[in-house]
């Protein structure tokens, strides 16, 4: 490719909207351009790394024995009202009808159209296990695009789905798709970490993200130096302070006016926070809930909307607990039910074992001592619900749990059979049982791995390509192309490597040297291999990895053997 004929323009300078390098380099140089907020058109040389990338995840799962498939991206809006799933997403949904009036969704995921496919073509544990993939754009009504290509409207993905006779069957699919993932990741020069985390809307069993952990990450992981437990805070397990056990002393009403804090609360009473209970309300689902923590412990939102099993879930500000008719500030569980009939009370463990809490009486600068589960409140549900914060012991060895920043690269999950009992995909097994499926999925977004390359693989000049996904192999720059015999060794030097199976850019623009030099660093191809009239004249050529401090200067055949040797030693090992 000749960057005279080369659809796009580097920038010197990136948007203002672009805050993170990765984003400002790739509209810098070319690779996306921004239509609307989180929808990007991907320019040649981004698309090369995309198609790149895409082959590398391809392979790794044909090797791994998925069978790609291509799925609607345009589905039924029935199938989501199937599994539930319609009102879970909610907003996040783009819903639409057609000119039928027959409602449509664009999938945001592809769980009910490969179950759906699935039941229409196996019957029997014969058939099992069956892995298919596709690679699929998905659209989501993101509240808050952001970063690039790291948060998205439109993106694509790699979406696998396993079916399994049952859960050994799951497990071993499961196993395989990690060890599948780390391949392609590592393939592509991206460093992941695989952490715990929570499955969310797609529901199932245990799931883990694969981490770039990187300071613009907005995922946030805590992670354990000393035995290397790594979880993402939405799902991660901590020690909590275990109070000795006390005999329950006698209620105490206490006057504490204007203390509407547990910090205050603290204060006034010279208590510690742990011998305080909190107060938290919430909606969930439209009906409201009372939630009880231990005062030093804060409420984790995802593990409460899981152990509700909420669609949506609200935090409650201090009006609307008043319209409830309860006092904001010296609320507690004791006698809820009485003033609010209906009323769900969750605890978190912590508030059920430590005895002898401070906690809000429900009367206005008003709060009772020695408050103890059981005798003078029950909970409807008794559960970890709190968060995980860095320096908290670790719950496997004690340790203090290290926060880390990361960007999602890829989530895999054991979803069990949730989708496959709820759209009836059923097999026969070997006595003629009928059984639903066991299922896993497993998904990667593209965008976001080239994003992350770009992250890990950059500096002040540019982007520095791996060789595996670099949009060409090695650029060739012919400084004073008006000189005819600089432009016919260049363009020499630009066949002879094609010839050899390398991909090659060829700058032969009417440019300042500078400038050619500048976009080549920016561009970030693994190999430059500069022609210029002073080379000519040794009759050589100026040699430059991209990851090197300097240049050298070689013979033109010896710069086609380097080349070509560094293609041989990055080919993938076929199985």
């Amino acid at each position: 490719m000749r960057m005279s004929q080369l659809f796009g323009r580097t920038l010197r300078q990136a948007p203002a909207e672009a805050e993170t390098a990765n984003h400002q380099l790739m509209l810098r140089a070319a690779l996306v351009n921004q239509l609307a907020a989180g929808i990007y058109s991907y320019m040649p040389l981004g698309w090369r790394v995309l198609r790149k990338i895409e082959q590398i995840v391809r392979e790794e799962m044909d090797a791994a024995g998925g069978q790609e498939v291509h799925l609607p991206a345009m589905h039924p809006a029935e199938l989501w009202e199937q599994t539930g799933r319609r009102a879970v997403l909610g907003q996040t949904l783009f819903s639409f009808k057609d000119r039928r009036e027959r409602e449509m969704v664009l999938g945001p995921t592809h769980e009910e159209v490969i179950v759906d496919l699935f039941k229409k073509h196996v019957q029997s544990y014969r058939d099992l296990p069956k892995l298919l993939y596709q690679i699929q754009t998905k659209f989501r009504d993101e509240p808050r695009a952001r970063g690039g290509l790291v948060r998205a409207r439109e993106f694509d993905m790699m979406d696998l789905y396993s079916f399994d006779a049952g859960w050994d069957g799951l497990d071993e699919s499961y196993d395989k798709m990690c060890v599948a993932y780390k391949k392609a990741f590592d393939r592509c020069g991206v460093p992941t970490v695989a952490v715990q985390a929570d499955s969310g809307a797609i529901g199932g069993k245990d799931s883990q993200e694969f981490m770039f952990l990187t300071e613009i990450g907005e995922d946030e992981v805590l992670l354990c130096p000393g035995c290397g437990y790594m979880a993402n805070t939405e799902k991660a397990d901590h020690k909590k302070l275990r109070l000795p056990d006390d005999a329950a002393h006698p209620l105490e009403e206490v006057a504490t006016p204007g203390q509407r804090t547990i910090d205050d609360l603290v204060a006034f009473l010279g208590v510690p926070h742990h011998q305080t209970l909190k107060a938290v309300f919430y909606e969930a689902d439209g009906k409201p809930v009372f939630v009880a923590i231990r005062g030093d412990l804060q409420v984790n939102e995802i593990k409460l909307k899981n152990a509700l099993k909420a669609t949506e879930l609200r935090f409650m500000e201090d009006r609307a607990v008043e319209r409830y008719g309860l006092v904001a500030g010296s609320a507690g569980p004791v006698g809820l039910r009485e003033k609010l009939p209906g009323v769900r009370i969750i605890a978190d463990d912590s508030a059920v074992e430590t005895p002898n809490l401070v906690t809000g009486a429900n009367v206005a600068g008003t709060h009772l001592r020695n408050v103890n589960h059981g005798r003078d409140w029950t909970a409807d549900v008794v559960t970890d619900i709190s968060l995980a914060t860095p320096g908290a012991p670790c719950a496997r060895c004690g340790e203090s749990l290290e926060l880390r920043h990361g960007i999602e690269m890829g989530h895999v999950f054991k979803l069990g059979t949730i989708y496959s009992e709820a759209m009836e995909a059923f097999f026969l097994d070997r006595d003629g049982t009928q059984r639903p499926a066991v299922m896993g999925c497993y998904g990667i977004g593209m965008g976001r791995i080239l994003a992350a390359i770009i992250e890990a693989h950059h500096d002040e000049k540019g982007i520095i390509w791996p060789l595996s996904v670099a949009p060409y192999h090695a650029h060739v720059v012919a400084l004073n192309p008006e000189q005819e015999a600089v432009r016919a060794s260049a363009e020499w030097m630009a066949n002879r490597l094609e010839e050899s199976g390398v991909e090659v850019l060829y700058d032969d623009r009417d440019e300042r040297p500078g400038v050619k030099f500048n976009d080549a660093d920016l561009l970030g191809l693994p190999f430059r291999i500069t022609v210029s009239p002073r080379t000519l004249e040794k009759q050589a050529v100026e040699f430059k990895r991209r990851s090197d401090p300097e240049a050298e200067t070689i013979a033109p055949a010896e710069a086609i053997e380097r080349v070509v040797a560094a293609l041989r030693e990055n080919a993938p090992v076929q199985a």
